[in-house]
């Protein structure tokens, strides 16, 4: 299928982890390479079609919304959540109404890649196929990744399909940050803050959790060692 023309982008987290270098700015601002961390992942957006960027906002709001206001592409919708941190599926639920009823893209803003081939969105929007998934995720190759501190998130079978690492001791593979789905997953769900892992838990228990596997090298972004190891990486 196409690229979703609608993606929500998560950048209301503390960034807790990412201190000191959050402390007069939210994580989305941090640079890397030069640019933010935001920035990485609107200007993929924008290079594979997107249209629209539904950006929630809590930590140092104000300032995000001034650097997002310099954007030219994907237009900007702000999901405002100054007055609650609402988690990645609470964070789903509040922008309902502006993500629309079609498929979207949903990505965090802690994940810059350099792709070999096919880009990683192409691959990730030719894997989706929502009479068989409600949720398609971006997997990196564990032995392709750095600043990523797991020991794997999933298997994946031959149809795509995800299972979790559970109690295995590891998996080979981790989740980028990106990911399509149905945005009608949370409208079931309750109010105020909540995440998708376990709807995603519950997915994969039906068969319905498939993954897209990227042709190239990852970088989690989630503290200053990792933004160190990404910038020398990029150089």
């Amino acid at each position: 299928m196409s690229t979703p023309k609608t993606a929500l982008v998560l950048a209301a987290g503390l960034g807790t982890r990412m201190r000191p270098l959050t402390n007069d700015r939210p994580k989305a601002l941090v640079e890397v390479g030069g640019r933010a961390l935001i920035d990485h992942v609107l200007d993929r957006l924008a290079d594979a079609g997107v249209e629209t960027a539904v950006v929630n906002v809590h930590a140092f709001a104000d300032r995000l919304e001034g650097h997002l206001a310099t954007r030219r592409t994907p237009r900007i919708v702000i999901s405002d959540e100054r007055a609650c941190l609402l988690e990645t599926g609470g964070g789903l639920k509040k922008a309902r109404a502006l993500v629309g009823e079609e498929p979207i893209l949903i990505a965090n803003i802690d994940s810059v890649w350099i792709e070999n081939g096919v880009s990683a969105l192409e691959a990730l929007t030719g894997a989706w196929d929502p009479s068989r998934m409600d949720a398609c995720l971006l997997l990196a190759r564990l032995d392709n990744a750095i600043g990523f501190d797991g020991a794997g998130d999933f298997f994946l079978e031959d149809d795509g399909r995800l299972t979790f690492r559970g109690e295995a001791q590891a998996a080979p593979f981790a989740y980028m940050g990106l990911h399509i789905t149905r945005p009608q997953i949370v409208d079931a769900e309750g109010e105020g803050a909540f995440s998708l892992a376990p709807i995603w838990r519950r997915m994969a228990d039906e068969g319905r959790l498939h993954g897209a596997v990227m042709d190239g090298f990852w970088m989690h972004v989630g503290d200053p060692v990792a933004r160190d190891a990404a910038e020398a990486r990029l150089r």
